[in-house]
C-alpha cells in the first residue's frame, strides 16, 4: 500500500474517481463521437490490459474509490473480462462501465459475475432508422436486447445515456423518458461535447441545452430535484407521477449551460496512457513510459500521478457556437 498523500488538486478538490479507456475502437460510429472514416491507434501504442490494471491499482492505493471503464466501446477489447475480474478485487466503492450496449447480450452475465457493479448504456433514439443514422452502424434491436440482458444480470445500477441534438433527436425526449420508466432505469440527457472535428455536422448547429430538455420533460412530468449526491456530473431529478415520485431518476449533464467544474472529482486515462486532468483541456501526463520503464514497480507511477494533480485546471471553457477547442475525438478521451 502506498504511503503517499491522497489526490488533491490546487483548488482543494479531492480526486476519487478515474475513468479508464480500454480501447479507442468501437463497433459504432456515432456522429457526435467519431468521423465516419476513422484511423485507430496501432496495437503497440495502446496499454496492455495488465498495464491498465496497474494503473487502476495505483489509483486505488492513492485513494480512488470509483473506477469506470470506457472506450471507444470497452467490450470490443479482447479478453476484457480478465481486467474486469482483476479490478473487481480492488475493493472499490463503485465499479462501472460505459457501453453502447451492442455486446451486452453476450457479456452482461459474465461482467456482473466478475464484479462490475453498474452500467451506463448509450441510447440516443428509439426509432431504428434514426438510431442507424446517429450511430451509422448500430442496430437498435441489438442494443434493446443488451439492455434487457443487463437487467436480467443483476447489476446494482443501470443508467441510459442520451446525447440530445437539435434537428436529430430532440423530438424523442419524452419517448426516451417513458422507455426508461417502463424498464425501471435511470436516464441522463447530455449536452453534446465539442471534442474534435466531426464530419457529420457543425457542433453549433446541433446544440440543445439541458434547460431545453427540462422544459420538454416538464410538459408531461414535473421534476423534483434529488437530494442525494452522485460521483458523476449529473444533476438528478425524480418525476412526479400520478402514483407519486418515480423510482427512475432523470439526470442532466450540462458541460455548457451548467458548468460542473467546481466540484470535479474526476480524471481520465486514455488507452495510450495519457492521464487527462480535464475533459475539456489538453493538460495531461504520459504514464506509458513510467509503466514500461518500471514493469515491476508502481511507486514511480503513483508519485507521477500525485504530482500531476497540479496540472488539473480550475475549469474547462466549452462554447456552444461551434468552436472546437480540443482536437481529440470523444473515442480518444474515454467518456
Amino acid at each position: 500500500m502506498s504511503n503517499l498523500a491522497p489526490l488533491i488538486d490546487r483548488f482543494g478538490r479531492r480526486i476519487d474517481y478515474v475513468r479508464l479507456s480500454v480501447t479507442d475502437r468501437c463497433d459504432f460510429r456515432c456522429v457526435y463521437c467519431m468521423s465516419e472514416e476513422m484511423q485507430f491507434l496501432p496495437r503497440e501504442s495502446i496499454l496492455s490490459l495488465e498495464e491498465i490494471g496497474r494503473v487502476a491499482q495505483s489509483f486505488v492505493e492513492l485513494g480512488v474509490s470509483k473506477i469506470r471503464l470506457t472506450g471507444g466501446e470497452p467490450l470490443v477489447r479482447r479478453d476484457l473480462l480478465d481486467l474486469v475480474d482483476f479490478i473487481g478485487t480492488l475493493g472499490l466503492r463503485d465499479f462501472a462501465m460505459t457501453t453502447n450496449g451492442s455486446q451486452l447480450p453476450r457479456y452482461a452475465k459474465d461482467l456482473s459475475a466478475a464484479g462490475l457493479q453498474r452500467l451506463n448504456i448509450s441510447l440516443d433514439s428509439l426509432h431504428p432508422e434514426k438510431f442507424k443514422r446517429i450511430t451509422r452502424t448500430g442496430r437498435l434491436e441489438q442494443v434493446i436486447a443488451g439492455i434487457d440482458a443487463a437487467r436480467a444480470a443483476g447489476f446494482r445500477g443501470i443508467k441510459l445515456n442520451a446525447v440530445i441534438m437539435q434537428g436529430r433527436n430532440e423530438d424523442e425526449i419524452l419517448d426516451l423518458v417513458d422507455f426508461a420508466l417502463s424498464k425501471q432505469l435511470d436516464i441522463s440527457f447530455i449536452e453534446e461535447m465539442p471534442l474534435g472535428e466531426v464530419s457529420d455536422h457543425r457542433r453549433g448547429e446541433t446544440f440543445y441545452s439541458s434547460d431545453q430538455v427540462r422544459e420538454v420533460i416538464e410538459t408531461r412530468y414535473p421534476l423534483q430535484p434529488c437530494t442525494s449526491q452522485t460521483p458523476g456530473p449529473s444533476r438528478y431529478f425524480r418525476l412526479q407521477l400520478d402514483s407519486g415520485l418515480s423510482q427512475s431518476r432523470v439526470g442532466l449533464i450540462s458541460p455548457h449551460s451548467h458548468n460542473f467544474c467546481g466540484d470535479c472529482n474526476r480524471v481520465r486515462v486514455t488507452v495510450e496512457g495519457r492521464l487527462l486532468l480535464c475533459l475539456g483541456n489538453e493538460h495531461s501526463l504520459d504514464l506509458r513510459p513510467l509503466l514500461r520503464d518500471h514493469p515491476q514497480d508502481n511507486q514511480p507511477l503513483k508519485e507521477a500521478i500525485l504530482a500531476a494533480m497540479d496540472l488539473k485546471p480550475e475549469r474547462h471553457h466549452f462554447t456552444n457556437d461551434g468552436e472546437v477547442q480540443v482536437v481529440r475525438l470523444m473515442n480518444m478521451t474515454g467518456g
